[in-house]
């Protein structure tokens, strides 16, 4: 099942300059498996959203759908076909 990632500007550089990505994702489909997938493609995005536990960094935001993904499952969210995941790092600074 393919789904739609959007990629923020700070983090297109580590996506060849992608705005977004299709990724093809395996059954089951869920966040962590759709960012498994980019994985295999983007080694460097995938150091910037996940740690060495393959667990979702801190500061990075995920949207399944419009719905942050910490107040679902985590990277256990369920993904609906045509799902459409958006990557939002925190900002910070003064």
């Amino acid at each position: 099942m393919k789904v739609k990632v959007l990629i923020p500007g700070v983090l297109r550089t580590a996506a060849d300059g992608n705005a977004s990505l299709d990724v093809e994702v395996p059954d089951p489909a869920t966040l962590g498996a759709a960012l498994d997938a980019l994985a295999t493609t983007y080694p460097l995005l995938d150091r910037r959203l996940r740690d060495e536990q393959a667990g979702l960094r801190r500061y990075v935001n995920f949207y399944v759908n419009g719905e942050e993904c910490r107040r679902l499952a985590g990277p256990a969210t369920p993904l609906p076909a045509g799902a459409e995941i958006q990557i939002l790092p925190s900002v910070a600074g003064g």
